[in-house]
């Protein structure tokens, strides 16, 4: 039986000239309906978490940690002054692969406005930073803000705004530590206007950031206590040449000086979002898994149901082999149908996500909020439902297409289909015509 024959069955097996009703075939379409629809979801999770994944990784690098990072010893003489400092970061600038560096002094303490306090991550940065690095002009989204006030002007996240309740224009207080020359510890008061209130997207860096310009970080903050750091930007965060630009600032800067990558500085958080995406498409595949056994069921039915027009070929000379291959196709082509079916509507609704969530949640609060008035009468205390809340996610996801990893979804469920058809197509070419004949 040539290869032709068997592919020439397999059709018919699929799409018979006869309009006869087939439970079989039924079974069939079922198959490549359950394969498509579980396939939907696992592009969704493969789509949305790689989006998601990369949205905080790149806000995480260009806006906290930078490709590469030096943290300077406080007691070293660069970190001691702004001017120090600076020195220090144009010198860095000069090294091959660096494309820009941004100084910068950290430190914690308490932003507090007439009722509230609140804990704050203050950083002191160059006042130019925003317009300069290209990472926090197109990451940051300036909610309020006015003119350059005159006295100390900060720049605060649109979280902890909402937590100290200020607008642009508005004043508050930071609160830091000084020594003493007995070696007491004071508090440090000092009033700032806000001059923006900016957001990156991700309201958890959103809750903490306070920007101040460098010169007025070294004169309110304890340098012991606070962290002078580099941040380096190169080409690309990803390139292979990232360990050898490290190399070269590593012999650059003076001793007690260490340099991280952006991976090393967030490998708690980024080996987190990759645990969770792979135990993630762990589940989604084992609902491919059992969705393809549909197929292997289906293709015994159809044995069942064609053992008399395997016996017929049989007897006319075409081999186990053949009909066995002629089986093998239609379970080939079952999946590659859901294959068709659940890839394309998947990509849609992972491009779609953020207007699906929207929808869903709108629906949600409706029905609940119908609820309440049915039930009490009052829905005042009714709280709006978020599913994916901004706090832990960014608040509108990217959506990034995998397209290699779509390639191995795709083959990965055909090999899949193929597998659990190889039973039911063995199965059909042990077929005996003699048998089967004598019961017609």
């Amino acid at each position: 039986m040539k290869f032709k024959a068997s592919i020439l069955f397999a059709k018919r097996l699929l799409a018979p000239r006869t309009g006869k009703k087939s439970n079989a075939r039924k079974s069939l379409q079922g198959a490549f309906l359950c394969i498509g629809i579980s396939l939907i979801p696992l592009v969704m999770v493969l789509t949305v978490s790689n989006g998601m994944i990369e949205g905080i990784t790149s806000r995480m690098i260009g806006l906290s940690s930078s490709h590469l990072s030096c943290y300077l010893h406080p007691d070293l003489q660069e970190a001691s002054s702004q001017k120090n400092l600076i020195e220090l970061s144009n010198k860095l600038e000069k090294i091959e692969g660096v494309e820009n560096v941004y100084p910068e002094l950290q430190s914690i303490g308490l932003a507090a406005s007439n009722t509230v306090r609140t804990g704050a991550q203050i950083r002191a940065v160059r006042s130019d930073i925003f317009e300069k690095n290209k990472d926090f002009k197109e990451l940051f989204k300036i909610k309020e803000t006015i003119e350059k006030p005159k006295g100390n002007s900060a720049i605060i996240g649109e979280k902890i705004a909402e937590i100290l309740g200020v607008h642009a224009g508005d004043s508050f207080r930071l609160i830091t530590t000084k020594n003493l020359p007995s070696g007491k510890i004071l508090p440090k008061i000092t009033k700032f206007t806000v001059e923006s209130i900016v957001s990156c997207g991700y309201q958890e860096l959103d809750a903490l950031w306070v920007f101040i310009p460098i010169d007025k970080g070294y004169s309110i903050l304890n340098v012991q206590s606070s962290q002078p750091i580099i941040g380096i930007e190169t080409k690309d965060a990803f390139s292979l040449e990232l360990d050898k630009i490290m190399h070269r600032v590593e012999m650059a800067v003076p001793n007690f000086t260490r340099v991280y990558k952006w991976n090393e500085l967030n490998v708690a958080q980024y080996e987190n979002f990759s645990s969770t995406r792979i135990m993630l498409l762990f589940i989604m595949l084992l609902i491919v898994l059992v969705a393809s056994i549909n197929i292997s069921s289906a293709l015994v039915m159809l044995v069942m149901e064609r053992r008399k027009e395997i016996a017929i070929l049989k007897s006319l000379g075409a081999t186990s082999g053949g009909i066995t291959v002629s089986f093998l196709i239609t379970g080939l082509v079952t999946g590659g149908l859901g294959v068709l079916f659940g890839i394309p509507i998947g990509l849609l609704c992972a491009v779609n996500f953020n207007f699906i969530i929207n929808l869903m949640e709108k629906i949600i609060n409706n029905v609940v909020h119908f609820t309440y008035i049915l039930l009490r009468n009052d829905s005042s205390s009714l709280e709006y439902i978020k599913l994916l809340d901004p706090g832990f996610y960014l608040q509108n996801i990217p959506v990034s297409i995998p397209l290699n990893q779509l390639i191995i979804i795709g083959v990965g469920t055909l090999i899949l289909s193929l597998f659990v058809s190889t039973w039911p197509a063995i199965k059909a070419g042990k077929e005996k015509p003699i048998e089967t004949l004598r019961k017609i």
